[in-house]
């Protein structure tokens, strides 16, 4: 049940898509403009960078608030799971920021709520995350090669220090942990998929430039 509500809890932040709100008190429908995307990259190419840091920052928290809830303040008769119903609550707001119904279920790729819940883990995750998003974008001037790797990076961190014990996760609910931070990768892959073939054909936009 407590996954259920998790699920159900974070799907309800993640509805909340701050990009397209933001884009509607400028009278822009990001759905029309650039990549069609309401997420943060694309809010950045179409309304500048004011707009991308906000609308990062509004999706960012939309994770970190829920997380920090299961985390300190729901569910606490059951430690050893704590960070398993984290990744179910971070699972729920990315799939309603990606799918919400509202809006036909086109929403954005889950990166900037994926942060989040890199920052609700741990300090020694979302450092390695950081390094390895800036340093991955300011070498190739890909956002999108950066957001993949770093989800690839999220989900073997959260097998190693899984593993070695920094969540605190109880022996049944190691492989189950595993598999919630896989599946997170996978879907951020999954939606960046036509960024992969426009990576491998060589047509993917860089940071700064207009969407091809």
């Amino acid at each position: 049940m407590e996954r259920i509500l998790c699920l159900v809890m974070g799907y309800v932040f993640g509805l909340f898509q701050t990009g397209y709100f933001y884009g509607k008190l400028h009278s822009i429908d990001l759905h029309q403009h650039g990549s069609g995307n309401v997420g943060t990259t694309n809010a950045l190419r179409v309304l500048g960078w004011k707009a991308g840091l906000i609308v990062f920052v509004g999706d960012f928290l939309k994770t970190v608030i829920p997380c920090m809830l299961v985390r300190f303040a729901l569910f606490q008769d059951h430690p050893e799971m704590t960070y398993v119903l984290m990744l179910y609550t971070a699972l729920g707001v990315i799939l309603g920021h990606n799918y919400p119904f509202y809006m036909g279920f086109r929403g954005g790729k889950g990166i900037a709520a994926t942060a989040g819940l890199i920052f609700s883990l741990d300090w020694r995750v979302t450092l390695i995350c950081l390094v390895v998003f800036v340093g991955s974008v300011a070498i190739t001037r890909f956002v999108s090669l950066g957001s993949i790797l770093v989800v690839t990076v999220l989900a073997a961190c959260c097998v190693y220090f899984g593993s070695h014990g920094y969540f605190g996760l109880g022996e049944a609910y190691r492989t189950e942990f595993y598999a919630q931070a896989a599946v997170i990768a996978l879907l951020a892959i999954w939606r960046h998929r036509a960024n992969i073939g426009r990576l491998i054909h060589g047509t993917e936009s860089k940071l700064g430039e207009k969407k091809k």
